[in-house]
């Protein structure tokens, strides 16, 4: 059975940082690609970012682009979420979903590509 399960949100000032993480349980995560997502209060679910299983090849929202970066290491069955320069913006709960294929491509934030997903982490950027 997959499962994902994501932590390391909180409360943050802006301007501050936060590393989440997802950890894989129940399946050999390096043979999936990985996205984040994130939903503000009153929206919609949106894509943030995503990477390939081998690590190689990410994507990003143009919101987060050049402070966000999602990297994997796939011994630990673990993907991150490091979020720097944090904006209010960003408050959201943010989860990790699980995609059965090599790379995310363009449509990495459709999100019935997807086959599991985490129960989210709450992010908070506050001063």
């Amino acid at each position: 059975q997959l499962q994902l399960v994501e932590s390391g949100g909180g409360l943050v000032q802006p301007g501050g940082s936060l590393r989440l993480s997802c950890a894989a349980s129940g399946f050999t995560a390096e043979y999936y690609a990985i996205g984040w997502f994130r939903q503000a209060p009153g929206k919609e679910r949106e894509g943030v970012s995503c990477i390939s299983t081998s690590g190689s090849v990410t994507n990003y929202a143009d919101s987060v682009k050049g402070r966000f970066t999602i990297a994997r290491d796939n011994a630990k069955n673990t993907v991150y979420l490091q979020m720097n320069s944090l904006k209010p913006e960003d408050t959201a709960v943010y989860y990790c979903a699980a995609r059965s294929t090599y790379y995310c491509g363009t449509a990495y934030s459709a999100e019935y590509l997807y086959d599991a997903w985490g129960q989210g982490t709450q992010v908070t950027v506050s001063s």
